[in-house]
């Protein structure tokens, strides 16, 4: 049911007696019609809701919300520079994770969805890209870019296809620093309006979690970089110019505490340190219009999506939620273990990107041993400097337990993977005995995953599955609802009721703040109402 107190706000609007609905069932039903203003009245002694108000009415207006759609939420901005209906962006999962499907069906819904790029060669890039142009032709997606100190020629072979194909939207991810691949891309889509001002022809959204990463997406392109693109003859000398005139990106996401590569930082905390710093940077520069800031990472109920809109994000990035859904490039066996996944069944383990740097990702630890054996292997690496260096019985157990084959069959397969992957990154490895154990290794941590996505059986308790904490509150927000079948998990239908719920609940807060009680059913969203 519903109560009113304290309230001291006169409205003078008038409601007809007739019109509201004391019932709790027409309650929550004129709540969750979000095209409609609701409006607090008595009916008697009892408080209710209508959806309309009448010059006639003899029952004055206690409280109100005005109506609120799920496409109203964020900014006004971002949906039209990229040419959505909704202020959410389906993230990138590395190895195809994200899917065509994924991007297609959410781009199709007015959605803009990154395809997870990273770690795929560019032969299969290229193929992907095309089969979303095919139905896209208009977008809207995006495509990611991920840094890969370890591999310069994947980034510059990925950025290669995005010119070839005139992919006009990045999502650049994993990023220490800004390289001139970035660079390239962002600054080579450069051109003057006729009005002088400056055309951004390859849109770019960084995410971030650190604040002097941050900085360098929020100003402009670096000279050092722009010159050697320029003698390289990659940019011209107006490209170069203009590129003083505009950010290194367009949106930056503050990434939290997500799945894959991550600080863990909670958004409450890392969301307003980027928008401030946002803010220093526009001071500076008076980009126009002002570089956007959305919130990734940690975000997997309605709630969590309302938080980060209410403190300013422009936008929303979901990722993890995602991967569990029908659409997604991960095995039905993975889904299904997605699926029952708890805010604490994730951890952090080396990532296979950059092995040797020590940096982590976080990654599912239920059903799954990968954590634990990547660290293993990771701890011999920083022992030893070399595969022969490592001791007899420790070499017999992960090659039996880890590798199940001997590491110089194992070094064969690597050699053969990198040759065509990456022939610079074979032929440093040849000199160097330390960096040869570290592609070994990675032998293991680059397939991981791939098990994981192709469902390899027997290889289970290996699977490397990227998650974050956000997944288990999204399987707890709809245990007891269809959506908990893993079966039934549309991309698009998630996103909806993740927009809907936060526009539901952004309606209650403005109720509650009129002095408005409400019971737990009317307080809350759940997908099945």
């Amino acid at each position: 049911m519903l109560d009113i107190h304290n309230n001291e706000i006169d409205w003078a609007w008038k409601v007809d007696d007739s019109a509201v609905k004391t019932q709790s069932s027409a309650i929550k039903t004129a709540l969750m019609d979000l095209t409609k203003p609701v409006y607090v009245a008595k009916s008697g002694a009892q408080a209710g809701i209508a959806n309309s108000i009448s010059i006639s009415g003899s029952e004055d207006v206690l409280a109100f919300a005005q109506k609120l759609n799920p496409e109203d939420l964020g900014d006004d901005t971002y949906k039209k520079q990229h040419g959505v209906k909704y202020a959410y962006h389906g993230g990138a999962m590395a190895n195809g994770i994200a899917s065509v499907e994924l991007v297609v069906a959410l781009g199709k819904a007015g959605f803009l969805c990154s395809f997870g790029a990273a770690g795929l060669v560019p032969d299969v890039i290229e193929e992907s890209i095309k089969r979303i142009q095919a139905q896209l032709p208009n977008g809207p997606y995006a495509v990611n870019l991920i840094h890969a100190p370890a591999e310069a020629a994947l980034e510059r072979g990925a950025v290669e296809r995005f010119l070839k194909l005139g992919v006009k939207t990045v999502e650049a991810s994993a990023y220490l620093g800004l390289t001139e691949h970035i660079v390239w891309y962002r600054v080579a889509g450069l051109s003057k309006n006729a009005d002088g001002s400056v055309n951004i022809g390859h849109k770019v959204i960084a995410k971030v979690s650190r604040t002097e990463v941050g900085r360098r997406f929020m100003e402009p392109a670096p000279k050092k970089l722009l010159d050697k693109l320029l003698a390289q003859g990659k940019i011209t000398q107006e490209q170069a110019e203009l590129s003083q005139l505009v950010p290194m990106a367009d949106d930056i996401t503050a990434e939290a505490d997500s799945g894959g590569h991550t600080d863990n930082r909670p958004f409450l905390t890392l969301l307003p340190t980027i928008i401030a710093l946002r803010d220093e940077v526009q001071a500076k520069y008076h980009f126009s219009p002002a570089l956007r800031v959305g919130a990734g990472g940690g975000i997997g109920t309605p709630e969590a999506a309302l938080a980060a809109f209410n403190m300013g994000a422009a936008y929303i990035v979901l990722g993890s939620v995602n991967q569990a859904c029908v659409e997604a490039g991960a095995s039905e066996y993975t889904r299904k273990l997605l699926a029952n996944v708890e805010m604490a069944d994730v951890t952090m383990a080396p990532a296979a990107d950059m092995f040797e740097m020590g940096v982590k990702l976080q990654v599912v630890k239920r059903g799954s041993m990968f954590a634990m054996r990547a660290k293993k292997l990771y701890d011999l690496y920083v022992a030893y400097d070399s595969i022969e260096d490592i001791p007899a019985d420790e070499r017999f157990k992960i090659e039996k337990q880890i590798f199940r084959s001997n590491l110089d069959d194992v070094w064969v397969g690597t050699e053969s993977f990198f040759q065509q992957r990456d022939p610079e990154m074979l032929a440093r490895a040849q000199s160097s005995p330390k960096r040869k154990m570290a592609l070994i290794f990675r032998w293991y941590l680059g397939l991981s995953s791939r098990w994981s996505n192709i469902g390899e059986k027997g290889r289970e308790m290996d699977y490397q599955i990227w998650a974050g904490p956000s997944l288990g509150a999204f399987n707890s927000w709809v245990k007891g609802t269809y959506l908990e079948d893993y079966t039934r998990r549309g991309t698009v239908d998630v996103a909806l009721h993740m927009l809907k719920g936060a526009a539901y609940l952004q309606r209650i807060n403005m109720l509650k703040s009129q002095g408005v009680t409400l019971t737990t059913d009317l307080a809350s969203y759940r997908t099945d109402d």
